[in-house]
């Protein structure tokens, strides 16, 4: 269920919700238990900030991937 829903398949929401929670807790080194205090809109900017972060550290890794 949770592999799935890592790859983009539909999913129930406990199970994004789970996922976002250990996305942004091991993305920031905090707790699980402070993401659930944050509010909901926080989450959201600071889920897109790493999702971006991550984007661009794929594309730099594949540039230096190519000029090897």
């Amino acid at each position: 269920m949770i592999r799935k829903a890592l790859k983009g398949k539909p999913s129930d929401i406990k199970t994004i919700s789970l996922i976002m929670v250990y996305t942004l807790s091991s993305a920031l080194s905090i707790s699980p238990l402070e993401v659930y205090k944050m509010p909901v809109s926080l989450v959201k900017d600071l889920l897109t900030v790493h999702g971006v972060i991550e984007t661009i550290k794929g594309e730099e890794l594949e540039k230096a991937k190519n000029r090897r």
